[in-house]
């Protein structure tokens, strides 16, 4: 099984080139979404640490939120206990496609977690900084603050880019990262 793991900074469309793949992906935010809307041991283990932000279940990201703004330490509370659970599904997604020729995972904190493998094929979604904050700005809960605070527990952009074995554009249109996709595919596999 060939696993690629997708790089880039926040907003740059790394779930979009993800799926456009074709082949079975792991999407971590959308794992850490189910967990906050499903998951009461989780729901209980954040309330012990963070009680006077998170106490209603299902988990309300607005909570998240405010806990991260108040203090970063905060965030490394809620990445220790909510990692250690996206570990355990990506390695259930793992066991459940491992028949499969290629995995994808779009996990954004894949090279800080030491989550990816020495053999995975990284690829960096490169897009157009005004271009992703013009994206940044629609979602529905944009705040610049936050935004810094996830900023500054990653890895830099340059280093990033300088891990991967590939560069994707990405100026948000179909065609474009298709045909990123297919280049790379051809020279995968």
């Amino acid at each position: 099984m060939i696993r690629i793991g997708i790089l880039g900074d926040i907003g740059s469309g790394k779930s979009y080139v993800a799926k456009n793949f074709g082949y079975p992906f792991f999407n971590a935010d959308d794992e850490v979404g189910k967990i906050y809307q499903n998951d009461k041991k989780i729901f209980k283990k954040l309330k012990k640490s963070l009680p006077k932000y998170i106490t209603s279940f299902p988990i309300d990201k607005k909570e998240v939120s405010q806990a991260i703004l108040k203090n970063t330490k905060n965030l490394n509370k809620i990445i220790k206990i909510v990692h250690y659970e996206i570990r355990k599904k990506l390695h259930s997604f793992l066991k459940k496609n491992k028949k499969k020729k290629i995995v994808i995972l779009d996990i954004p904190l894949l090279l800080e977690n030491k989550i990816n493998n020495r053999n995975d094929i990284l690829i960096y979604v490169d897009s157009k900084k005004k271009n992703i904050f013009k994206r940044l700005k629609k979602r529905k809960n944009f705040n610049q603050k936050l935004l810094n605070k996830f900023k500054s527990i990653q890895l830099s952009n340059n280093i990033k880019k300088k891990k991967s074995q590939f560069v994707i554009k990405n100026d948000f249109t179909k065609k474009t990262v298709r045909n990123g996709i297919k280049n790379i595919l051809k020279e995968i596999i």
